[in-house]
């Protein structure tokens, strides 16, 4: 067995001992969106630093406990807090909980983050459902030898987010009368922001930018897990409306923007 094999082992085998939750949902909450977990009937709360190998966030707005309990009368596993790289993590320490979420049963992964707006008609607030991906990070989780029986060695990335999710959740904001944008997400290292010069390349090639997701999409699509992601446009980042960002305006446009987030994904959830 191998050692990635082992420590996946050790971590879901501590989290059955604290919960008998099978999840069939796994969801990542991003920055300032973790009041999410609100929305789940008789949680059960694991501080990361309990869970072995497990890191601790240290990005603002992240708490850094995993919650197991029912949305929507479906067994769920939540990460209220993620990691960065910019935080100093490897990625295996930043995607290491998707595969743990795997092995408690998870099929699906809703990830959510908070994110620039490249595209011009994007307004802070917006909700960004993700269609595709770009890597600009310069590095790749899966870099290093596989173990065959945890995904495949060359992984196929046609299909990083599940169309049939993209569609559905389409639909139920619909329904919802939430407005939702659709969008290419790209993915930078941080932690500084970027230069105009950065985003007027970057609004050439995608919709939305920040400093997660796609390592965790990654080692989703290796695993076999079908992914949903949703971004919550922070900022306007468009080059012809540039202004100096603020962290805490940011952190609070995304919380004010998580009672629609929490609404949609909750029916999305009920849906499944």
């Amino acid at each position: 067995m191998s050692d990635l094999k082992e420590k996946i082992k050790e971590g879901k085998n501590f989290i059955r001992e604290k919960s008998s939750i099978k999840p069939e949902v796994a969801i990542i909450l991003g920055t300032g969106l973790g009041a999410l977990v609100k929305e789940i009937k008789h949680p059960q709360v694991i501080p990361y630093q309990d869970i072995p190998f497990f890191p601790t966030p240290t990005g603002p707005g992240h708490k850094g406990e995993l919650f197991l309990g029912k949305i929507s009368n479906k067994d769920i596993v939540a990460m209220a807090g993620r990691f960065h790289y910019y935080e100093g993590y490897s990625l295996f320490d930043i995607t290491f909980p998707v595969r743990v979420m795997k092995a408690l049963g998870a099929k699906i992964l809703i990830v959510s983050n908070a994110s620039g707006g490249l595209n011009k008609n994007f307004l802070s607030g917006d909700l960004m459902i993700v269609s595709d991906q770009i890597n600009l990070m310069g590095v790749n989780p899966l870099i290093g030898s596989n173990d065959d029986s945890l995904g495949p060695r060359f992984p196929d990335m046609f299909e990083a987010y599940d169309k049939k999710l993209i569609s559905l959740t389409e639909k139920i904001a619909l329904d919802l009368k939430i407005p939702l944008r659709k969008g290419i997400y790209i993915a930078v290292t941080g932690p500084n922001l970027e230069t105009p010069a950065e985003y007027n390349f970057f609004s050439k090639i995608g919709d939305a930018v920040g400093m997660s997701t796609v390592p965790e999409v990654i080692v989703a699509v290796h695993c076999g897990l079908r992914v949903l992601g949703i971004s919550v446009i922070t900022d306007k980042c468009s080059p012809d409306a540039l202004k100096p960002a603020n962290i805490e305006e940011i952190i609070e446009i995304a919380n004010n923007a998580e009672p629609k987030l929490s609404r949609l994904v909750k029916e999305v959830i009920k849906s499944l």
